[in-house]
C-alpha cells in the first residue's frame, strides 16, 4: 500500500531534551496503526508534529507524498486530518450535539459543500453510540463518554487520517469493545488511523501494525504478534512479559 501519512527522520528537541530522534513511520489508508511506548516516549509529540502544532527541528511530514511540514493546523484540517487529545478538549458548557454540530458547521464553512451540519452531527453521534447523550452538557459526561464525544467531533469533519490519543481511557470493557468495532469499521471505510493507547489488549486486537517508541526513538515496527513477544519491547515497555491478545 501507499503511505497516506509519512514521517521521515523527524526530530524534535525541547531545550536539551530530544523528544523525537530520527523517527520514521507511515500510516496507510484502511489500516489501524498502533503507536505505543512508555510515558515520555514521544507519542504525543509525534501527534503534535503530525497535526502541525509542533514543527520538527529536522525531517519532513508528507501527506499523499506532498511535504506538509510547514503547514499550520488549520491547513492540515482542510486536508482532512483530524485528531483527539490525551487531555479532553471539549466545549464543556455546550451539549454533546452542539459540540459535534460546531465542528460540522466549521467544516462546511471551508469545504463549501451542501452538507447539512445537523444531519452530519446526528450521524456522527449515532456512529459512536452517543445519540442518547445528545442533550447532555459535555462537562457532565463520564470520562469514557467524553472520549467518544471527541471521536464523534473528529469524525464529523470527514477525515482521511484520524489520530486518536488514548481514546479508551475511562471506557469500561463493553465500551472498549464497541470502540474496537467502531475503529474496524472506520478502517474498512478507508480511513488511516493512528492509535496511541495504553490498553494493550485493545492495541493488539485492533491494530494491523504497531510502532513502539522509547526515549524518542523507534524501537521497532511490526505486527502485534511480533511486538507482543519482542525482547526489546518487553524490556522497555511491557514489563518483561508478553501481552495477551484475549
Amino acid at each position: 500500500m501507499t503511505a497516506l501519512l509519512e514521517f521521515r527522520a523527524v526530530s524534535v528537541s525541547y531545550g536539551g531534551v530530544r523528544a523525537l530522534d530520527d523517527v520514521s513511520m507511515t500510516a496507510e489508508a484502511g489500516v489501524i496503526h498502533g503507536l505505543i511506548g512508555p510515558n515520555g516516549a514521544g507519542k504525543s509529540t509525534l501527534f503534535n508534529v503530525a497535526s502541525g502544532l509542533v514543527r520538527p527541528r529536522k525531517g519532513v511530514v508528507l501527506l499523499d507524498g506532498k511535504d506538509i511540514t510547514n503547514l499550520g493546523p488549520h491547513r492540515r484540517a482542510r486536508l482532512r486530518m483530524a485528531r483527539t487529545f490525551q487531555q479532553l478538549e471539549l466545549f464543556g458548557v455546550l451539549t454533546v450535539r452542539d459540540n459535534v454540530l460546531t465542528a460540522a458547521e466549521i467544516r462546511r464553512g471551508w469545504a463549501h459543500d451542501h452538507s447539512d451540519p445537523r444531519i452530519e452531527a446526528t450521524a456522527a453521534l449515532e456512529r459512536v453510540g452517543l445519540i442518547d447523550y445528545a442533550d447532555e452538557r459535555a462537562d457532565r459526561l463520564p470520562t469514557g463518554v467524553a472520549r467518544l464525544l471527541e471521536v464523534a467531533r473528529a469524525l464529523v469533519t470527514k477525515p482521511r487520517i484520524l489520530l486518536l490519543d488514548e481514546p479508551a481511557a475511562g471506557l469500561n470493557e463493553q465500551e472498549t469493545q464497541a470502540l474496537r468495532s467502531l475503529l474496524a469499521g472506520l478502517a474498512a471505510d478507508g480511513l488511516a488511523i493512528v492509535l496511541v493507547e495504553h490498553d494493550m489488549d485493545l492495541v493488539m486486537q485492533a491494530c494491523s501494525v504497531v510502532t513502539v517508541l522509547n526515549l524518542g526513538q523507534v524501537l521497532m515496527t511490526g505486527t502485534p504478534e511480533r511486538v507482543r513477544v519482542d525482547p526489546a519491547v518487553l524490556g522497555a515497555y511491557l514489563g518483561g512479559s508478553a501481552v495477551s491478545a484475549s
